[in-house]
């Protein structure tokens, strides 16, 4: 006989939580990408936006989990529905691996995102994982390998723009009561 194990209903909350708050998320990256961007007009597309900022505060604040999945799904469907279709696959993987990077480091050794030296380091440290995806992506659109060169400063200036907003509002929202409580 097959054993069939049942949640029980603190489990149930417990994972209806994690998807809804995973949502919202994804959400706030999505809106914060639709609404204030620039077209940069140098490389073969690309934004400055305010969905940077987002990523990096999504993945400071709750860990490298919902930072890789609110930046995949909130700028990969920015892409999808706001005709950059062509650059869904590419940013879905550079923006989870970012939202990775930078929570798995600003968690690291139980900080929780607690540490805003650790916190800049994260992001920091997830700008050349974007890049390289993003370059390796545009070169393969395009097959050619020295375009996607000129993509780099308005991706930098983008991750900077995120960098600048992110730490100082991760900084004022850990001190609210929502993140002061341990979850």
């Amino acid at each position: 006989m097959q054993r069939v194990e049942r949640q029980t209903s603190t489990q149930i909350r417990t994972n209806t939580l994690d998807l809804v708050l995973t949502a919202i998320l994804s959400t706030i990256v999505l809106l914060s990408t639709v609404f204030i961007n620039i077209k940069l007009p140098i490389g073969q597309g690309g934004l400055i936006h305010l969905g940077t900022a987002a990523l990096f505060t999504v993945a400071i604040l709750f860990g490298p989990k919902k930072g890789a999945l609110a930046g995949a799904i909130g700028m990969g469907m920015f892409d999808i529905f706001g005709g950059w279709m062509i650059w869904a696959p590419t940013t879905i993987i550079a923006r989870a691996l970012q939202g990775y990077i930078v929570g798995k480091i600003a968690w690291s050794n139980g900080q929780q995102g607690e540490n805003t030296l650790l916190n800049i380091l994260a992001a920091v440290a997830s700008i050349p994982v974007m890049l390289a995806v993003y370059y390796i992506g545009q070169a393969i659109m395009y097959n050619n390998w020295a375009a996607p060169l000129a993509s780099i400063p308005g991706d930098l200036i983008q991750c900077g723009v995120g960098l600048l907003i992110a730490i100082p509002l991760s900084i004022a929202l850990k001190k609210t009561p929502f993140f002061r409580k341990k979850f």
